[in-house]
C-alpha cells in the first residue's frame, strides 16, 4: 500500500495537476484508475529513470507517462504527467522537480480525487 500524493510548488502549484487537466474526461478517469491501483501496491510498468525519479507508463493515448519520487517505502510523490512525445524533456522536468522538493522548495500535498 502506498500513500499518493502530489508536489506543490513554492507558488501554491501542482505540476502534476496541470497536465492531469489536459486530459479529457475518458483519459482523465483512466489515469485516476492506474493511481488507484498503485495506491493499493500495484505498480505496474514502472522503472528508475535516474536521481530517485521513476516512470510509469500508461498503455493509453500517446504513450501517457506519470512522473514520481518516493519518501521512504510508502509514499508515493507525483510531479508530472506527460506522453512519449516529451519523454527526454519530462524526465529532465522530474529531475528538477524532485531536487526542489528535496531542497525543501515546495511540499507535498494528499491528492483530491476530483481533479
Amino acid at each position: 500500500m502506498y500513500q499518493i500524493k502530489e508536489y506543490i510548488t513554492a507558488q501554491g502549484r501542482s505540476p502534476f495537476r496541470r497536465w492531469l487537466r489536459k486530459l479529457t474526461t475518458d483519459q482523465f478517469t483512466r489515469v485516476q484508475s492506474v493511481l488507484l491501483r498503485a495506491s493499493e501496491g500495484l505498480l505496474r510498468d514502472t522503472k528508475h529513470v535516474g536521481n530517485r525519479v521513476y516512470e510509469m507508463r500508461l498503455h493509453m493515448g500517446p504513450g501517457y507517462r506519470i512522473y514520481f519520487g518516493r519518501e521512504g517505502a510508502e509514499i508515493i510523490i507525483l510531479l508530472i504527467g506527460g506522453d512519449k512525445s516529451s519523454q527526454r524533456r519530462d524526465i529532465d522536468r522530474a529531475m528538477r522537480l524532485w531536487r526542489a522538493y528535496l531542497h525543501g522548495e515546495g511540499h507535498a500535498a494528499d491528492r483530491m480525487q476530483d481533479g
